[in-house]
């Protein structure tokens, strides 16, 4: 799987090569398509699983927009892992574990952000929750991005691709 990914995206990347180094283009194509994935779960899950309802676990209820985007969480979050592992950041000589360990405290850090801007965006803008997902994600992006490549998955510039 790892070489088909790779194959595509250096099939794309001359395209590209003048405005972005090859480990930026792999991090926006791979985190575009994991973003991509997180938005359709998200979609689904707060319209078709949650019914937009709030969901009672009993000893708390969650809001069906926070609901959703957590669960997309819980599967999104392996897939950009894997992702920027295995073909954005391959280069890094960091152990997989600490990566690991690294990437959930940035995307915890990216969790938190999220929540705050869709409360907002929902609660209190009153923008349908599918649209504040998506606005929160591009605002996300920029402070993910420098934190994963300077913090998760630093890479020496000597072993840079």
């Amino acid at each position: 799987m790892k070489l088909f990914i790779e194959k595509i995206l250096d099939f794309f990347y001359p395209l590209f090569k003048r405005f972005f180094s090859k480990t930026t283009f792999r991090y926006a194509a791979c985190g575009g398509a994991n973003t991509l994935f997180d938005i359709f779960l998200f979609f689904v899950n707060y319209n078709f699983i949650l019914q937009k309802q709030v969901l009672n676990l009993g000893v708390v209820s969650i809001s069906p927009h926070i609901a959703a985007f957590l669960l997309a969480f819980l599967i999104s979050f392996p897939t950009g892992f894997f992702l920027m592992r295995y073909i954005v950041f391959s280069e890094s000589p960091l152990k997989g574990r600490i990566q690991f360990f690294r990437y959930f405290v940035t995307v915890s850090l990216s969790l938190f952000l999220n929540y705050i801007f869709l409360k907002l965006f929902v609660e209190h803008f009153h923008i349908y929750p599918t649209i504040s997902k998506v606005i929160t994600t591009f605002i996300v992006i920029g402070f993910s991005y420098v934190l994963q490549r300077n913090f998760s998955f630093k890479v020496n510039e000597k072993n840079a691709i």
